[in-house]
């Protein structure tokens, strides 16, 4: 079992820049590819950002690609999501998730994934 927690999240303005952070308990990350999604009040879930279990492999959403980056820190069981300039249209509660690995790689379906935080609201104003 793997428990997730994710922290970070606030109100910014439009053009600013937040750092979330997803610490696991229960379980090394070393053995988890992981991903960031995002819910909009009113709308589906979707992908943001994931990486695979060493690191090597990341894909992100288009909507996101060239602002936000996403990493990790085995040593400290951290994935993070780094937000820069942001837009009042990533506004949304965004979830961390992560996927039993045998050979490491990443995946945008969300049924993938065998665990799941909390969330964190993410909001940017205009």
């Amino acid at each position: 079992q793997v428990q997730l927690i994710e922290s970070g999240g606030g109100l910014v303005q439009a053009g600013g820049s937040l750092r979330l952070s997803c610490a696991a308990s229960g379980r090394t990350l070393s053995s988890y590819d992981m991903g960031w999604f995002r819910q909009a009040t009113g709308k589906e879930r979707e992908f943001v950002a994931a990486i695979s279990r060493s690191g090597v492999y990341t894909t992100y959403a288009d909507s996101v690609k060239g602002r936000f980056t996403i990493s990790r820190d085995n040593a400290k069981n951290t994935v993070y999501l780094q937000m820069n300039s942001l837009k009042s249209e990533d506004t949304a509660v965004y979830y961390c998730a992560a996927r039993l690995s045998l050979v490491g790689g990443t995946t945008r379906r969300g049924a993938d994934y065998d665990y799941w935080g909390q969330g964190t609201q993410v909001t940017a104003s205009s």
